[in-house]
């Protein structure tokens, strides 16, 4: 197995374990994101309530859990590693960078990024999945009921807003980046990639960020 840590210590392995983790929690925020909308249906809760169950009790689901749990940490772990690198290989910043002539702001600023999005993320998990799975909460209320309680505080929902857009912008760069890294560009179809990227983008964090804003100003009951 010494040919497998050596590859993912190379600069490319590490590239590539980024890509492979960012694809897969790409696709966990597909169904996340499809479960948290039925709060959109303004039906009590009972079809978000009636899935959150079916996540929290089925067998596979719960496993997947821990899947997507270690599938998190190596991606944050890989873009420490790499954010490391690139600081190594240049401890002195340039005197003049243009940075903005080769690249999108948000694409230089993916450490940045990564950590306000760890931060968002951690106080996600503390406000719902601990209270979840870790915590006897559920017996006295559901897990609707937590996010009618939770978004009543005006300074959370403006953090969980702006973890959104953080959101946006990493998908936005790390989608496309994802895709360049295994090598699945092409002049004819990086377009589209970039397109449906945006798209992708823009609708999971706008989605996200709705949830927070319709709660506090009463929207769904």
């Amino acid at each position: 197995m010494a040919w497998l840590a050596k590859s993912l210590n190379s600069s490319l392995g590490k590239k590539l374990l980024m890509a492979i983790t960012g694809l897969f929690l790409i696709s966990f925020l597909v169904i996340h994101c499809g479960l948290n909308a039925t709060i959109f249906l303004n039906d009590g809760g009972v079809s978000f309530n009636e899935g959150a169950e079916f996540m929290g009790t089925n067998p596979i689901i719960r496993t997947m859990e821990i899947v997507l749990f270690g599938g998190l940490l190596l991606h944050i772990f890989d873009g420490l590693r790499l954010w490391l690198d690139n600081k190594k290989k240049r401890p002195v910043a340039y005197a003049v960078v243009d940075g903005a002539a080769n690249s999108k702001w948000y694409s230089r600023s993916m450490g940045l990024l990564g950590t306000l999005l760890l931060l968002f993320l951690i106080i996600h998990l503390k406000h719902f999945w601990y209270f979840s799975r870790l915590t006897d909460g559920l017996e006295s209320r559901t897990l609707f009921a937590e996010m009618q309680s939770v978004f009543t505080n005006p300074w959370v929902v403006i953090v969980y807003v702006l973890g959104c857009i953080s959101l946006g912008y990493h998908l936005l760069h790390g989608f496309q980046s994802a895709f360049q890294t295994l090598g699945w560009n092409h002049p004819k179809y990086t377009p589209t990639i970039k397109m449906i990227g945006a798209i992708y983008a823009i609708v999971i964090s706008a989605v996200f960020a709705a949830m927070p804003i319709a709660f506090y100003f009463n929207l769904i009951h």
